[in-house]
């Protein structure tokens, strides 16, 4: 989840001061590329496969509405397109954009994406089966909004899909600096300023780094009285076909809770899927 690096200034200082995330050619060249590496192939297909499974165990099926929130290059959105659900992409990227446009061209498929924030999301309330918010809330100052708004487009039943930052494991890749997850506010802060001024190294020199660490207790105590049911990674572990050691295993995380806890500290990234049971 660590924000794309970028190069040095023509100054030759590596300070990412001129880094912009809207505009900045390395931005979109790294994410350009990115987006079709196999990791990112193989993580977006992963996701797909943990909310369809979802859906189907609360009945949901057939085409679904599915909006790409932070959609970037399309990847993600693509790989719903060609299931043949109705897709609907937004980012604050214009050039990323006019990128997800043309491969969705390509690739002769109908996707609608739009050029936006996630604060304040373009579409009808309860318009969407899915929405899914892939390692964006760590750099949004106002993630309690970008939850809001997915919360109101969202119908009942439909599937809220988060990956962010964990608070609680020390093993993280937003700052090269030790246990950093685990640093007070205070202390949090003072880094975030270093890194976008005089140090931009601790946060490989992107200009919008990290600035919200969560939990999934955090985030589920959040979305409860939005209408939300929330499933941890350990809910969302698909147990069919694995041994019977795994299968224990997985029992046990997901039935003592120190253990299930525990399970979360040792973990990087914060993931779930929250399924909304009424209207917000």
């Amino acid at each position: 989840m660590r924000p794309a690096p970028t190069t040095k200034n023509g100054d030759g200082s590596g300070h990412g001061n001129s880094w912009d995330h809207g505009t900045h050619q390395d931005f979109f060249d790294y994410y350009a590329n990115e987006s079709q590496s196999e990791p990112t192939l193989q993580r977006f297909r992963g996701i797909q496969t943990a909310v369809l499974r979802i859906a189907g165990q609360t009945g949901m099926s057939g085409q679904l509405d599915v909006a790409d929130i932070g959609c970037g290059a399309g990847t993600q959105a693509l790989l719903w397109a060609q299931r043949g659900h109705r897709v609907f992409g937004l980012d604050v990227n214009e050039p990323l954009v006019r990128l997800a446009r043309q491969r969705t061209q390509e690739k002769g498929l109908v996707i609608s994406f739009e050029v936006g924030t996630a604060t304040a999301l373009p579409w009808d309330q309860d318009s969407m089966n899915v929405c899914l918010v892939p390692e964006l809330l760590e750099h949004v100052a106002d993630w309690q909004s970008c939850l809001k708004e997915a919360a109101r487009v969202l119908r009942p039943g439909g599937l809220l899909y988060l990956s962010t930052t964990n608070v609680l494991c020390p093993l993280q890749e937003e700052f090269n600096l030790p246990m950093y997850s685990w640093y007070p506010g205070s202390l949090k802060r003072y880094c975030e300023r270093l890194a976008v001024t005089t140090r931009p190294a601790l946060a490989s020199h992107a200009k919008y780094p990290a600035v919200n660490w969560f939990s999934f207790h955090g985030l589920r105590d959040f979305l409860k009285p939005l209408g939300f049911r929330c499933l941890d990674r350990f809910d969302l572990i698909d147990t069919a076909g694995k041994g019977r050691l795994a299968r224990f295993i997985v029992t046990a995380l997901r039935e003592v809770p120190l253990l299930r806890f525990l399970g979360h500290v040792a973990t990087p990234g914060t993931y779930l899927v929250a399924v909304k049971m009424r209207s917000s």
